[in-house]
């Protein structure tokens, strides 16, 4: 696998994450189905992705520097 994504990215890490919540809801009283997470981790990875792209959106209009160029020069 050459391709990186962040881990909140994956729908394995939500899946588990998912998992672990529901086998702890389960202990006190409330159920979810398989197919109920499984539609929770897609909800999540597209969540996920949308804030990630509004904070870097974010990032970039706050930001004082411009992009692309060269670094400005050190003094030596």
């Amino acid at each position: 696998m050459d391709l990186m994504k962040n881990w909140y990215q994956s729908k394995t890490i939500w899946g588990a994450l998912i998992a672990v919540a529901a086998s702890a809801l389960q202990l006190a009283g409330l159920e979810i189905g398989v197919a109920d997470q499984a539609e929770l981790a897609d909800i999540a990875v597209t969540l996920m992705g949308a804030a990630g792209g509004l904070l870097a959106l974010y990032g970039r209009l706050v930001a004082t520097g411009s992009i692309g160029g060269k670094a400005p020069s050190r003094p030596s």
